[in-house]
């Protein structure tokens, strides 16, 4: 179904959230490679977070929240409610001019769902999705676009340099503008404080997608400072102090929104794209999975398993939380629905949470299964099973299995450490049988 075929039109009553009159404007806050426990509020214990804390706490926090497990596949799925097979994004995007890969221009994207409800769209940070023709920001339903297009640039030069030719790559509406020696977050921040300033007088919708904590860690000198003082180990020090140096960044755009009376009537989402890296760029670690295997570019929890939350002032309880299984996907539909928005949501494969976030006792949506597949390793997860097909670990590189099949029992074994497949022949055959359904409409 191609985005011409979707219907998105306002609803004319009140939903059970938001009357027509009065539409909620949107920030999505979308960090970049944070480890699946990386904030005081999931349990981290040497990291100063309070403002991403803000989100959690004030509003539903999900506690089993997937997303990909590597920087494009997350954005695509995000952006259009769709896996990433199906979105056509199963690998990262090459950050080099390449036979055009990328979003194709085919896909209906959240922003084009805003647009399209007559919100103004902003996107604000890294790109990831193509920077080809009919791939950019602006040809996906962004009003408005700053940041750099491939995968990960330094934050002075705003130079991508880990594969050549080394490119700068910083661009406002597909212009390329040049701020060497500033620091990326800190123009971000600007970018979006500007556009607050400026905006027309409609709800918008921002995708405040971030850099950090992805490498190269450059974290504040104060922060990094003060975790050395704190005696945490390197690399922890480095990625710690990028991560507090982004919250605080954070936290500006929060007192920027107070000042413009525009916090309560805004929804927040908070999401890691992915699990924490263990590349040698990222100096083989720094981030955490805490009680989980595995990390960035593999299918166990730390790959995928993810940091989200949602908040609205006066809708949304605050400090709630949701143990039920729910995906990226799901943000599309959901945001659609309580900013009371029709979506035609037949050909999504995100399903709304509204149900979930208002009343805690609702089963998943996801409840006949799902899928994931990376390069070869994949999983078909249903209920407390998960599934692994060809294992590979990035949490722990040197490991080499010698099994083709890896069944765990989550809720007994989060960690995924005990292969029950020799044990459980029917639940891996079952599996196996949601995985092969799942291939004939989802093709790599």
């Amino acid at each position: 179904m191609n985005k011409k075929s979707i219907l998105v039109v306002l609803f004319s009553f009140t939903t059970l959230f938001i009357s027509a009159q009065k539409k909620p404007n949107v920030i999505i806050i979308y960090t970049d490679d944070q480890g699946s426990v990386d904030l005081t509020s999931y349990g981290a214990t040497d990291l100063v977070t309070p403002n991403m804390d803000i989100i959690v706490n004030s509003g539903t926090r999900f506690t089993q929240f997937y997303a990909s497990p590597i920087c494009s596949p997350s954005r695509a799925t995000l952006l259009t409610g769709k896996n990433p097979q199906r979105a056509g994004v199963p690998g990262n995007i090459p950050s080099v001019p390449v036979t055009p890969k990328g979003l194709s221009g085919e896909q209906y994207t959240m922003a084009e769902m805003f647009k399209d409800a007559d919100y103004q769209t902003v996107h604000i940070g890294k790109w990831h999705l193509g920077d080809q023709a009919g791939m950019l920001p602006n040809e996906q339903g962004f009003d408005y676009s700053f940041g750099h297009h491939v995968g990960c640039i330094d934050n002075f030069s705003h130079f991508y340099y880990w594969r050549g030719p080394n490119r700068h790559d910083l661009y406002r509406n597909g212009e390329e503008v040049f701020y060497d020696g500033q620091f990326f977050p800190e123009l971000m921040l600007k970018e979006a404080k500007a556009f607050l300033d400026n905006k027309e007088d409609k709800p918008f919708f921002m995708f405040y997608a971030m850099n950090s904590p992805h490498y190269p860690y450059q974290g504040t000198p104060e922060w990094l400072a003060y975790y050395q003082e704190k005696g945490v180990a390197y690399p922890r020090d480095l990625y710690a102090a990028f991560l507090s140096t982004h919250d605080e960044i954070i936290g500006e755009l929060f007192d920027k929104l107070e000042a413009l009376d525009l916090m309560d009537n805004t929804i927040i989402v908070f999401q890691s794209d992915n699990g924490h890296s263990t590349e040698e760029r990222a100096h083989h670690g720094g981030g955490s999975a805490g009680p989980y295997r595995g990390a960035k570019q593999c299918l166990f929890e730390g790959g995928i398993r993810v940091p989200a939350a949602i908040s609205w002032k006066g809708e949304i309880p605050k400090g709630e939380v949701r143990a039920q299984f729910a995906v990226n996907a799901d943000w599309m539909p959901t945001l659609a629905e309580l900013c009371g928005i029709k979506l035609d949501t037949r050909d999504l494969d995100g399903k709304s949470l509204v149900p979930i976030i208002s009343n805690a006792k609702k089963e998943t949506l996801h409840g006949e299964g799902y899928c994931w597949q990376y390069n070869d390793m994949w999983v078909a997860r249903k209920g407390k099973w998960k599934l692994i097909g060809n294992p590979f670990d990035t949490g722990n590189r040197e490991l080499k299995f010698n099994v083709d099949r890896w069944l765990v029992n989550l809720e007994k074994d989060p960690g995924e450490t005990t292969n029950l497949a020799a044990v459980n022949p029917e639940v891996v055959a079952e599996l196996e049988g949601v995985y092969h359904k799942w291939l004939e409409t989802n093709k790599r």
